[in-house]
């Protein structure tokens, strides 16, 4: 297992993107104050129960998200119901629910 990360500058402040990556498969994240984005390995729905503001970013098996270099050209495929009250919203670029989550 290796773990990266990687901070991303937002008009709102700082968010630090997590990678743990074993062999044949990774787990990414973007986390701020205020919430965090995610690859579909995550459950966003379970977050909710813990009043924890979480989104989905576009990735599959075929189209994998792979770096944290890759994370800010992507787009948010779900949002709970705590990151929607932030503003994030399905089909938005990720590098603008960067700045909502900061």
């Amino acid at each position: 297992m290796v773990v990266h990360t990687k901070t991303y500058q937002t008009a709102n402040g700082l968010v630090e993107g997590i990678q743990t990556k074993w062999a044949g498969f990774n787990i990414l994240l973007v986390t701020g104050s205020k919430g965090f984005l995610a690859c579909p390995a995550i459950d966003v729905d379970a977050c909710e129960g813990y009043g924890v503001a979480a989104a989905i970013v576009e990735s599959t098996p075929d189209n994998p998200i792979g770096t944290l270099e890759n994370f800010p050209n992507r787009k948010v495929t779900k949002a709970n119901v705590k990151a929607q009250a932030l503003g994030i919203k399905e089909g938005m670029d990720v590098t603008d629910a960067f700045a909502l989550i900061a």
